[in-house]
């Protein structure tokens, strides 16, 4: 598993010359309803180990929740059943908001 930063995943999404990544929030709805990533799939950690057969252990995946640490846990959860490209977004949606989209609503 690997760390990015939000201005690391922001330059990778407009990349057209790469294959853009599965971004998974992590976070709570009420959370995920309030702000989220364009394009990212909601999956509470919780529900992770029901859900992973909707995840495919070989793309590249990014993991995000609101500071960073609900999407380590994990990512370091999905390494362990075997899954080999997982980024896990530094600072999660508030850094987001603060380093590359000031106009997030922020919590």
């Amino acid at each position: 598993m690997q760390q990015i930063t939000p201005v690391q995943l922001k330059q990778w999404l407009d990349d057209p010359a790469q294959g853009k990544p599965v971004l998974i929030d992590v976070r709570e709805p009420w959370e995920f309803a309030l702000c989220r990533l364009p394009g990212a799939s909601l999956m509470s950690m919780s529900t992770i180990p029901a859900r992973l057969a909707e995840l495919d252990s070989t793309a590249a995946t990014v993991l995000i929740c609101h500071h960073g640490g609900r999407s380590m846990q994990a990512a370091m959860f999905l390494q362990q059943q075997g899954f080999a490209k997982l980024y896990n977004m530094a600072g999660g949606v508030a850094a987001w908001a603060t380093q590359v989209d000031p106009a997030m609503p922020q919590y």
